[in-house]
């Protein structure tokens, strides 16, 4: 076997170039809706927040759900990245043994103590609780403007946590990062929807 990336590392030329994706996409998508705002009426500003907002209702239920399975989740994702559960940690490196050693230690800690994963399964419920909660701006965007305000600083909660606490939990960098993404995707569409809202109230105050 050819051994890549010591230590669960990855190339910092990947890292970089992942994230300038980001901020382009990111940069993209603010210009497209910065460009067609103003002429928009309260009824297409409207539509706009409950797709963005049915969108990220969405993805935050499913990121949830993904909470229960996690066991045959790994397994899944075992065979895509070609790592046989029945071989040791040691026989890989890089992504393969973080992910060898993460499904070790599930399948050890699931066969001995089970009700580890009830925590698990209150983390999916809170993920489903939080989507519950942005229903109110689904319905009234201007009188629940608070709650995506909420949903933007636990976005941007999600960076330091991943970051701090990885490190303390000895996540790889790399697995970080990502984590790290789910913040930065996260925060794009509730920008987009308070933008929206600001705009939609103004109009709104305009018509009194």
């Amino acid at each position: 076997m050819t051994k890549h990336h010591p230590n669960g590392q990855v190339p910092w030329e990947k890292l970089e170039n992942f994230f300038f994706q980001i901020r382009s996409a990111t940069s993209f998508l603010l210009m497209l809706r910065s460009a067609g705002r103003m002429n928009s009426s309260p009824t297409q500003i409207r539509t706009r927040i409950k797709l963005l907002l049915a969108f990220f209702i969405i993805a935050i239920v499913l990121s949830g759900l993904t909470a229960f399975p996690l066991e045959t989740e790994l397994r899944i994702l075992s065979s895509i990245v070609g790592v046989d559960p029945a071989a040791p940690p040691s026989d890989y490196v890089g992504l393969q043994h973080w992910i060898a050693i993460v499904g070790e230690s599930l399948r050890e800690t699931y066969a001995r103590y089970p009700f580890i994963a009830y925590g698990t399964d209150w983390l999916a419920f809170a993920h489903i609780v939080i989507a519950i909660a942005f229903i109110g701006p689904y319905r009234d965007p201007v009188r629940n403007t608070w709650v995506v305000t909420f949903g933007i600083i636990a976005c941007l909660g999600v960076i330091p946590l991943a970051l701090i606490a990885g490190a303390i939990r000895q996540i790889p960098l790399y697995w970080r990062l990502i984590d790290c993404s789910f913040g930065v995707f996260g925060i794009i569409p509730l920008l987009l929807v308070r933008r929206d809202t600001v705009l939609l109230e103004s109009l709104e105050q305009k018509r009194k």
